[in-house]
């Protein structure tokens, strides 16, 4: 791998942390004294990806503006790295008029049509969609591709092992991207799964199956160069799991009593961990570290600004952009 992608996976990693930081630090300001979830400018759930920066980084790396990514209800990693419009993606997290779908879908369902992406707040509902997606390119004969991404729990799901074997049926050019970060929820993967690792079952559908071990950016982009190259020359669908890691709680708010390795996470971070790598090879050093995250800080504090600049939608707008039946409305 050459010096520039590999300070690029690095730089992408710092931009997708700094945002997650920054939306930690937004997301609590105005929840104190007692933790209030349904309160403050950003009200509800919150999923924060910090700790697996890799997995968007590595994949994300080799895909073009036209290709499709479908993600799960942690997606900011993932939308970062596919570069969707981050003062948009921020103002949609803010509930504003300005946001991606208007304020009204949250940080769970974040579209954008310009880069092709997509998540949602339905365990394992991206596979579908990614099929779909997949099929529309085959038939187009355009080389794009499709990754669609879940976490180990939903590898449990009807819908992964319907995904997979419509994709090797019909070998269509998509990528499953499993992030076993350990805990479904509250849940050990240990109690949930029979398996040791998700790429053996991609044995079931006669696909590739990989995973990656220790949450290295440099193996995931090594696995997702395979898999990406073999989708778009017309070998089919593979899959890559990857040994992630979540820093911090499945929600904001979560006291993650159920996790007895907690003390031990920071030392497991993978930003540091590669930035040491690359300080050993003579790749980085503190004048690169200091102009990263300045920039980082830089793109996401604008990105913050926009949104808290952006109104609230009016009350008068709450039926706009619904699909209602042609009756609705219409008195006996």
């Amino acid at each position: 791998m050459d010096n520039t992608t590999r300070l690029d996976l690095y730089r992408t990693m710092v931009l997708i942390r700094t945002y997650e930081d920054a939306i930690l630090r937004e997301y609590h300001a105005d929840k104190k004294p007692g933790f209030d979830i349904g309160a403050g400018n950003i009200p509800g759930e919150m999923h924060l990806a910090a700790g697996q920066e890799p997995v968007a980084a590595g994949v994300c790396a080799h895909l073009r503006t036209d290709d499709a990514v479908t993600a799960t209800h942690r997606p900011h990693h993932f939308a970062i790295a596919k570069h969707v419009d981050l003062n948009k993606m921020t103002a949609e997290i803010f509930g504003r008029v300005d946001g991606l779908g208007r304020g009204r879908g949250g940080h769970m369902h974040l579209f954008d049509p310009a880069v092709h992406f997509s998540c949602s707040g339905i365990i394992a509902e991206g596979l579908p969609p990614a099929l779909g997606m997949a099929l529309a390119f085959k038939r187009q004969g355009s080389g794009r591709v499709a990754v669609a991404v879940t976490g180990e729990g939903a590898a449990n799901q009807g819908a992964f092992h319907e995904s997979l074997n419509l994709a090797a049926v019909w070998k269509l050019p998509v990528i499953f991207v499993v992030e076993d970060n350990d805990w479904g929820i509250s849940v050990p993967r240990s109690a949930s799964t029979s398996v040791k690792s998700n790429a053996t079952r991609a044995d079931a559908y006669e696909m590739p199956g990989e995973r990656v071990e220790d949450n290295a950016v440099e193996d995931v982009y090594s696995a997702a160069e395979r898999a990406i190259s073999r989708a778009r020359q017309g070998g089919g669908p593979s899959l890559i799991e990857v040994h992630t890691l979540r820093l911090y709680g499945h929600f904001e708010g979560d006291a993650q009593g159920y996790r007895p390795e907690l003390q031990s996470v920071p030392g497991h971070d993978p930003i540091p961990t590669y930035e040491d790598r690359l300080r050993t090879a003579g790749i980085l050093d503190d004048t690169v570290v200091r102009s990263a995250r300045a920039e980082a800080e830089r793109i996401v504090e604008d990105a913050i600004s926009f949104a808290k600049e952006s109104a609230e939608p009016s009350p008068t707008t709450c039926l706009d952009y619904v699909f209602a039946a042609p009756s609705m409305g219409r008195s006996n």
